[in-house]
């Protein structure tokens, strides 16, 4: 049975795994007319992101066209992407759109705490 992910916007680097990958399964995306095929390197549960470019330490972890994080270590293509491997980088905004006091650069706006 082929297995796919979701690409949704031309600068994603990750995809959606619309179904469980088990390491050595391999997801589909189809995206702007092209099709390409992505080894799972570790299980891909239903529902989280798979990696469809390599990822360097501190780069960001784009989907939807928005920067939702950035990356805690290397992630190559084919890697599992969730909170063992990304940083939250959002930031808590007044309602002018300015950052709140104390959401300096690279502070998220909530903390998970050590090792989260």
């Amino acid at each position: 049975m082929e297995k796919y992910a979701k690409q949704i916007h031309a600068d994603d680097n990750v995809a959606t795994a619309v179904s469980d990958c088990v390491a050595g399964e391999s997801l589909t995306v189809q995206f702007g007319g092209q099709t390409a095929t992505y080894a799972c390197k570790q299980n891909v549960p239903f529902g989280h992101k798979i990696a469809i470019r390599d990822i360097p330490t501190g780069g960001s972890v784009v989907k939807y066209g928005e920067v939702i994080g950035s990356a805690t270590a290397d992630i190559a293509v084919g890697e599992w992407v969730h909170t063992h491997n990304v940083r939250d980088d959002y930031k808590c905004l007044g309602k002018d759109g300015a950052p709140l006091p104390g959401q300096e650069e690279g502070k998220a706006c909530a903390s998970r705490g050590e090792g989260s």
